[in-house]
């Protein structure tokens, strides 16, 4: 039955391949939507995805695309699977034409009675809730929220939920402090527990002392003191560093470059007196394996392989902790 669903209860039915024929997948926090799709993916049979699985793009297909895709049946497998990302570019014509109130009138047809040998997951921000389309949707398809937190209460239980999953616990003054620093913005609050449970690896509980050394400090106004305290082997500072660079907008490839040249200047002992003055350089071994974490890290960059905030960190992590 049609409903609305948390991702953690969306997870929970996908997993158990009781898939809908319709969901709505909406809000502002994508880390949350992309891992949600990703599930949907993975619902299907890895040997049969590539016959029963479409990724279309609303701002690329046509709805013409979408009824080809969902009306195609399924091959060696009870379902199909069609997602949209930004199906709200989808649904809002480009120019209003007779051709266009077509296609919306047809799409209304379809939310009302959908294929079923398919399931539909349309992706997106957020919908217009004034058009009959939406409505419909809301009425017809179930709805997985991913969006904001509406006070420091769930967003106290949307933080430990999310370091639960790293196999972890978090303090709950270090919860209260974690909101409080970070506000109520979801993506916000992602990127400070990653931040932290990354801090706090190794550790079964995440405590006040790593919230204040890691979390919501104020901006920086040095553009290599990543760098230096990466020198001296602070980790929590360089975290720190990071975390405002990326806040500030500096494109991850290009602190990529910056801690590559670190790395390739790391066996020079630092004599510039500063706090990493008469810190050891890296030996040779050191070197070579700071350059294969390096190497690892570029290419899942380019090729999309993680979120680049998380990928830098851990690089950051490695680096500090490997000198």
């Amino acid at each position: 039955m049609p409903a609305r669903l948390n991702p953690a209860a969306a997870r929970a039915q996908i997993a158990s391949g009781a898939l809908e024929p319709l969901y709505v997948v909406i809000g502002e926090d994508e880390a949350e939507k992309t891992a949600l799709v990703a599930a949907f993916g993975e619902a299907i049979d890895p040997e049969l995805r590539a016959f029963n699985v479409d990724r279309l793009y609303g701002a690329e297909t046509t709805v013409s695309a979408f009824f080809d895709a969902v009306r195609t049946l399924p091959l060696l497998a009870p379902r199909r699977l069609v997602i949209v990302v930004h199906a709200d570019r989808l649904f809002t014509p480009k120019r209003e034409s007779a051709a266009a109130q077509k296609d919306l009138e047809a799409l209304e047809d379809f939310v009302k009675a959908p294929e079923a040998h398919a399931t539909a997951v349309f992706v997106a921000d957020a919908l217009d809730g004034r058009r009959t389309l939406t409505k419909l949707l809301y009425r017809h398809a179930v709805v997985i929220e991913c969006g904001g937190v509406n006070d420091a209460a769930e967003a106290e239980h949307w933080v430990r939920a999310r370091v639960a999953e790293r196999g972890m616990r978090i303090e709950p003054a270090a919860v209260r402090l974690l909101v409080e620093r970070a506000g109520l913005h979801v993506p916000r609050l992602r990127a400070e527990v990653e931040r932290v449970c990354l801090f706090a690896a190794g550790r079964p509980a995440v405590g006040v002392a790593d919230v204040r050394e890691v979390a919501g400090a104020a901006t920086s106004q040095d553009d290599w003191a990543m760098v230096n305290a990466m020198r001296a082997g602070a980790t929590a500072h360089a975290l720190r560093e990071l975390a405002l660079r990326l806040e500030a907008g500096s494109i991850p490839v290009a602190i990529l470059g910056q801690i590559r040249s670190f790395v390739e200047r790391a066996h020079v002992p630092d004599r510039t007196g500063g706090r990493s003055a008469g810190r050891p350089p890296m030996t040779p071994d050191q070197q070579r394996r700071a350059f294969d974490v390096l190497l690892r890290t570029d290419l899942a960059l380019k090729t999309s392989a993680g979120d680049p905030q998380i990928l830098l960190e851990r690089l950051v992590v490695e680096l500090c902790e490997g000198m």
